[in-house]
């Protein structure tokens, strides 16, 4: 079982940045790929990036490419998104995902969600 905790999410004026974090325990392996999805009000979850533990390979949806960054901590079992230059389309609650390989089809453990939100 894996458990994920989500952290970072508040309030930001546009073109300003947030991290978000995501604490990831329990049995990992480094076959994880993990990824960042977002849902807004009245709108379908989005995926957002994902990165896949060993080796570190990323992806990212074509609204976010270029402003937003995931990485991680293999040492502190960690996932973060570096969100910059915000724009207001970005609020949303952010969720943490995991499945066991990139090839999977569907993420198996999820986070909470932390909101984001962007004035303009």
């Amino acid at each position: 079982q894996v458990q994920l905790v989500e952290s970072g999410g508040g309030l930001v004026q546009a073109g300003g940045s947030l991290r978000l974090s995501c604490a990831a325990s329990g049995r990992t392996f480094s076959s994880y790929a993990m990824g960042w999805f977002r849902q807004a009000p009245g709108k379908e979850r989005e995926l957002v990036a994902v990165i896949v533990w060993s080796g570190g390979r990323t992806g990212y949806a074509g609204s976010v490419k270029g402003r937003f960054t995931i990485s991680g901590d293999n040492a502190k079992n960690t996932v973060y998104l570096q969100m910059n230059s915000l724009k207001p389309e970005d609020t949303a609650v952010y969720y943490c995902a995991a499945k066991r390989a990139l090839a999977a089809p569907e993420y198996d453990y999820w986070g909470q969600g932390t909101q984001v939100t962007v004035s303009s």
